[in-house]
């Protein structure tokens, strides 16, 4: 069986070994793209091509064309992953299984973070009870940034910022008052940091930019929730802590796996889908959901669930036994040196 990743993180190196690894000897052919030749995972990859540099429709017209002269069986996409949901007939009907949510609305929403927010809110408005929403604005203009920051200092928050779609940390800062310490400087993880009159002189370059969210910022603890679902059934909840530095404590908290519940039963996502929350306060707070496998959902792995195959099998229509994950672990990691294989490439 053929199975084809597209343009993932590099730590996708780990979920491929993971599925080679199956319990049950099943065999895989892994294949990957990229347009950079030296991504790292395509070293792991049975077959390594680089990709064009399109994006849109013809990234999809790509995409279909490559699993035809492949013969994929199984797709596992991250780039355009919203633009395939919509496209899941065309893969389908040259017989090709894609690990992607068919609802692609829900698709779109979930890439979406201040959709994704008011999609929430208006199910609580309507009596479910989902994950509290940290306070935020979404602001296009300098005199919008500048009232919602306002207005959530007035709150008492420390107020920070992120695009509205993005991936991970990309584009989060921190607005200080200001920065005029050397403690601040040296200390304080300050390249997340920006004093407000310096956002405000960025963001006043451009009379409209592009949607940013302003929002509290969320002091406590930080849990990534990966989970392995059908359309119907949860099959699993692993909530992973980030501690200090490179620790990840992964852990049997029973209100972040009821929450994942709760998601679950409204939102309905299959296969593998993230959620991070972040403590203020002591209560949990939404930060984003990832209708995919996360950067660091190898060291869920650790609980003894091989959760990429998990989902292989449930995009297979294959039954998911009881499955019972081992919590109480702390890890961490170390670089590993790679000598770079140049005729690895077909």
């Amino acid at each position: 069986m053929r199975i084809w990743f597209n343009r993932w993180f590099t730590t996708v190196s780990h979920f491929i070994e993971l599925i080679r690894a199956n319990d049950e000897g099943r065999q895989f052919e892994i294949f990957g793209t990229h347009s950079n030749k030296d991504a790292l995972y395509l070293q792991y990859c049975d077959y390594a091509f680089t990709e064009p540099t399109v994006s849109g429709e013809d990234y999809i017209e790509f995409c279909l064309d490559f699993c035809q002269k492949h013969k994929i069986d199984i797709f596992i996409p991250r780039k355009e992953n919203v633009r395939i949901s919509k496209r899941l007939a065309d893969f389908e009907a040259i017989g090709v299984k894609v690990l992607v949510c068919s609802d692609s609305d829900l698709m779109e929403t979930l890439d979406n973070k201040a959709a994704a927010y008011h999609s929430i809110m208006q199910k609580e408005e309507a009596g479910a009870d989902l994950v509290p929403i940290p306070d935020f604005f979404v602001v296009n203009n300098i005199n919008d940034f500048k009232l919602a920051y306002q207005t959530l200092r007035d709150k008492g928050h420390t107020a920070c910022f992120k695009p509205v779609i993005g991936e991970g940390a990309t584009g989060f800062r921190v607005i200080e008052d200001k920065i005029e310490s050397i403690d601040q400087l040296f200390r304080r993880a300050s390249s997340r940091r920006l004093p407000f009159h310096h956002a405000c002189e960025i963001l006043s370059q451009q009379e409209v930019f592009p949607d940013l969210m302003v929002l509290e910022y969320l002091e406590g603890p930080e849990y990534s929730i990966d989970c392995v679902a059908s359309n119907q059934t949860l099959y699993a909840a692993i909530p992973r802590m980030k501690g200090e530095g490179r620790i990840r404590e992964i852990v049997n908290h029973q209100e972040l796996i009821q929450l994942a519940h709760r998601f679950h039963q409204h939102y309905q996502l299959p296969y593998i889908f993230n959620i991070q929350v972040k403590y203020n306060d002591g209560v949990p707070k939404l930060l984003e959901v990832n209708p995919r496998m996360s950067g660091g959902m190898h060291f869920s792995c650790l609980t003894g669930l091989n959760l990429p195959y998990l989902a292989i099998k449930v995009l297979l229509g294959e039954e998911i036994g009881q499955l019972k994950p081992r919590f109480g672990i702390r890890a961490s990691h170390l670089e590993k040196e790679m000598i770079l294989d140049k005729d690895h490439f077909a």
